[in-house]
Formats: structure tokens, sequence, C-alpha cells
């Protein structure tokens, strides 16, 4: 919506200088046109492109290949803050009431506390307690884990575990390396070794790189188990006894050479929506749509470089567009009344309007979860079929009591942390799956998604090994806690950010140690130099009481943003 003054500028039949800087501000934003717009303003903002001015403008300026360098410079700005008097506490007033409250607690003193909950191993959920699941993405198990990747899942989930831990909730935090499916497949050819020996050293490399960051996992386990077939197939057969499953003849690329159908990762070739050149058969890493092989242009068994051609072969697919009138009032009611993330509903919003289709779940590889079916036996399911449920056999490794967690929607409150590539299999295809299976599972309330940690002016690259990766930073001697926090200090929470050599020193140097480093030690050396290291019993004075309930209602405000999941 726009202020009166800023309406009365773009509105008006003229235009003006105003009228382009506002245009040039939006353009990014206003020509995707799934964003909601009210009419007056989209009517304005057609009139403004369609002018031969702003068309010139946005093809030598606007348009995404010239906004290179302008991201960048984006990225390395300090995050925005709010105005003074909208989040500010310092400058919101007092009451009496609030002062009196601030007093009361601080006489009380610490014996008023609650004593820390040590919930018994395996942690599982308290009626009468806030029961907190909380999962972060699992990380493919064929690549060692970049600082974009630790950010963007394992390390913000970590940090709200650790916040929940503190104010006594119930919290049980899952994850896992994901070791099925094609990327595991063509790993183990990389390295002429066995998927099952790709997947034993790669678990392995992530389990020690996130102890090293202390990730405070309460189980960390991995996909390749009986758990994860059994479960996997339970939820599978009931959705075929419920009729939410589908056969189909599709056309897939076959490799002659290979002599075998290519699933989605053994093909790459160039994106058929923004012509990115090393797309990947099933989603495009540039611009984040989803894809199927058939649709690359050019493409290429990445087995042996050959060209491989389109043959009939028959899969399984989940009907999406039947599930859709469940999954509808799911999403509104979690939308109501849980936290997401505005790029998660804003990535969920676009696939429910480009309409749902049915969503193909199997794969031809020998590396995945069998398909328990008749006339499908020699295929596996597809990765994001079963990889979310891979949650729910990693608890069940942990405890058999798994059911407890992932069959109990009224008693536990389930927060996913993600990248937003992640969001749709996340929003859409895991629900379905399990609201279609109709067991009383517990879904996602609050879904937490972050947006890229681009490398300096340029992006990670696993296969370009451009970046930092996990075990890099290891051996930097730089300590696990200044990683921590300054990934968390440049987490990109509402728009790509970038990591910096020269950044990450600043920002140690001047808000670590100058800054916190500096207050705490001074504090420290005063109480040691003139109270023999303790501090004394204190007379506060009115100036006192209100120190204190200015101090209390920035935590109240510390508060309101972590239950909300806002750094």
């Amino acid at each position: 919506r726009l202020g009166a003054q800023l309406r009365s500028l773009v509105l008006q039949d003229a235009e003006s200088v105003a009228d382009v800087v506002v245009w040039g501000t939006l353009f990014p934003v206003l020509r995707d046109e799934a964003v909601p717009v009210a009419e007056p303003l989209q009517s304005w903002f057609r009139s403004m492109t369609r002018s031969e001015a702003c068309r010139s403008a946005a093809d030598t300026v606007l348009l995404p290949q010239r906004l290179q360098e302008f991201t960048a410079c984006l990225q390395k700005l300090p995050p925005p803050r709010p105005p003074p008097g909208t989040d500010d506490v310092s400058e919101q007033a007092l009451t009496e009431e609030d002062v009196a409250a601030a007093v009361d607690a601080w006489n009380r003193g610490a014996a008023a506390l609650p004593k820390p909950w040590r919930p018994p191993k395996p942690v599982l959920p308290v009626e009468g307690m806030r029961n907190v699941l909380i999962t972060s993405a699992l990380p493919y198990v064929n690549n060692v884990p970049h600082l974009g990747n630790i950010i963007g899942c394992v390390l913000s989930a970590d940090a709200f575990a650790r916040y929940c831990r503190l104010r006594n909730w119930n919290t049980l935090y899952v994850c896992g390396t994901d070791e099925y499916g094609t990327a595991t497949e063509t790993k183990a050819v990389e390295e002429g070794l066995t998927p099952r020996q790709i997947c034993d050293k790669y678990h392995a490399v992530h389990a020690d790189i996130y102890r090293w960051f202390d990730i405070s996992f309460d189980c960390f386990g991995r996909t390749t188990t009986p758990q994860q077939t059994a479960i996997s197939q339970d939820i599978f057969q009931r959705l075929q006894a419920r009729g939410f499953v589908l056969q189909d003849t599709v056309q897939q690329l076959h490799c002659a050479g290979c002599q075998r159908f290519l699933a989605d990762r053994f093909v790459e070739g160039i994106c058929p929506f923004c012509a990115y050149q090393e797309a990947r058969g099933d989603q495009c890493d540039k611009c984040g749509k989803l894809i199927n092989a058939v649709e690359l242009k050019t493409p290429r068994c990445k087995l042996c470089g050959g060209s491989p051609a389109v043959q009939p072969t028959r899969h399984l697919f989940l009907d999406l567009p039947k599930l859709e009138e469940r999954l509808q009032p799911w999403l509104e009611n979690c939308w109501a009344t849980g936290n997401w993330t505005a790029n998660a509903r804003y990535i969920t919003r676009s696939w429910i309007r480009d309409g749902l289709r049915p969503r193909c779940i199997t794969r031809d590889l020998q590396w995945g979860t069998p398909v328990p079916l008749d006339g499908f036996r020699d295929k596996v399911f597809y990765v994001w079929f079963d990889a979310p449920i891979g949650y729910l056999s990693i608890t069940a490794n942990y405890t058999e009591h798994w059911e407890r967690w992932w069959k109990n929607p009224q008693q536990v409150e389930l927060y996913n942390f993600m990248a937003k590539d992640n969001v749709p299999f996340h929003s859409v295809v895991f629900p379905c799956s399990l609201l279609g299976a109709d067991d009383n599972y517990t879904l996602v309330n609050h879904l937490i998604a972050t947006e890229y940690l681009n490398y300096e002016d340029g992006k990670f690259s696993k296969s370009r090994g451009v970046g930092v990766f996990g075990d890099m930073a290891k051996d930097t001697g730089i300590a696990a806690d200044v990683w921590r926090f300054y990934l968390l200090y440049v987490r990109p929470e509402g728009q790509d950010s970038a990591f910096s050599w020269g950044d990450l020193m600043l920002k140690n140097n001047s808000e670590l140690l100058n800054n916190l480093g500096n207050f705490i030690n001074r504090a420290g050396m005063f109480v040691c130099k003139f109270f023999g290291g303790a501090v004394p019993p204190m007379a506060l004075t009115p100036d006192d009481h209100r120190l204190l309930a200015r101090v209390t209602a920035e935590l109240r405000q510390y508060h309101r943003l972590l239950e909300r999941v806002r750094c």
C-alpha cells in the first residue's frame, strides 16, 4: 500500500521524477504477476512499463542479467533497521506498571526462576508442556556442505533449538543425511565407489563438520535404514489404497550408450525457462523452476556425455490435483496460526496459482526405497517423495516411540528449517502425502526458509570448488563460535546476503571483540577491582527502576522476535 503523499505523486495524470524513481524501485517485484497488488498501482505500473523510456531502462539496466553488480552491492549492505518508534523498544514509553513489574521481578531474585528442564532420554512429548519438534532440511550426502548450506538450515535451526531449550520447552531437534537418489549414484560413479560406500564416507564427513560447528542435534541420522523403507512404503500403500496414486506412461530420456533410462540428475542441459546452460533434469539452480528432464534443451547424459533419446516408460504419480481440496484448508489454517516466512508463503502460493499437477514419485534407479507394487518393483521412489519421510524414520531410529512425535498434532509444534529452494516439497508435496495417508500425522506448523548466502561477488559452487566449505572452515584456525556468530549475523533472512572475508574480519574485530568483548571485559574488571569479583547487594534508585524496566522491555521484544523465528 502507498502512503497518501506518495499516491498523489505516482497516480497523477502526468509522469514525474517520482514516478520514474518508484517504478524503477518496484520493477523487480511488480514484473512478477504473482505478486498481489491493488489495481490502481498495477494499472500505473503497466502504464509506466509501456512507455518507451521505461522499456529502454528495463532492457539496459533492470533485467536480471544487468543487475548482478547492483545485487552484489546490496548484499554487502547491513540489514535494514526499523525506524525509531516502531520496533525500537528504547523509544517506547514505559508505564508505571512496567516499572513495578520489573522491580518486583528483581526483588524476587533468581530463586523465583523456574528450574532448567532436563528431559529424560530419549526426549518424548510431555503432556502439559510445550513440545517443539525441529527439523532442518536433510543435506545431500554426496558433497561437503558449504557455509550457505550450514546457515540455510542446520545452524539456523540450532540457534532456535537452543532458544527453545532456554525457554524450558520440551524440544527435539532432528536431522540427518539424505542418501538415496541420482545424486548419490552419480557421485559413486565419479569416485569409483558403490552408493553404500559413498553414503558411509560422506555421512561421516557431515557428522564431523556439524560436530565441530557445535550443532546441538538430539539425533543426526540417515535415510538408508530399514525404518525408512518401512515408513515410506506404509505411507505409499495408504495413498494407493485411498486412490491418490496414478499410473501413467511418460516420455523419458533413454541413453543408448548406457542402456538405461536416465533419471533427473543423470541429465543436464539448457533450462527451458531461463536458458541456464547447466540445469539439471529435475530443477534449475539459477531460476529455481522445477523441470521435467524431457523439457531440457540439448540434453546430455551425465554418465557418458551422449545425447539421449525420448522413449516411453510406466511410472507412478501422486495425484496432487485430487489432494488439493485437503491441502488448501490446511494451508489457510497454517498461515493464520503459524509463522511462515514471506518467501515460503510466496513460493507456495505460486505453485498453487500455476495449478497443481500429478507429480511423478518413481524413478528408474537401483539406489532408493523399493516400490512395493507389482509392475513397478524394478523402480524406486523419487527422492523428494521419500526424503522428507526421513524426518520420521530418523526419529524412529532414535526412539521406538517415534509416533508420539509424528502422529500427535494436538500436542506437538513442528518447525521446518530450510533454504527457499526446498519450500515446495515441504509445503505442498510432503503435506499432501501425509494428508492423503490420513493417519493423524504431525504436519508443519512453522516453515522457516532463508534466501541464499552468496560468496563474495558470486555464488558458492560445489562443482567448481568456489566458496568456503565446512572442512575448510575447520582448518582455518578460526574458532567455531566466530563462524557461528558471523553466519548468524549475515543470515539471509529477508534477502540474499553474501559472505566476505573482509566483512568477516571487520565484524569479528568491531562487533564481537570491540563492542561485546570490551563491554564484558570492562564490566568484569570493574567488579573485580572495586568489589572483589562479586556484585554487592544494591539499593536501587528510581533511575535504576526505569533501567530495569527498559531491559525487561528489550527482553520481551527479543522473545517476540524469536517466537516468530526472526533475528
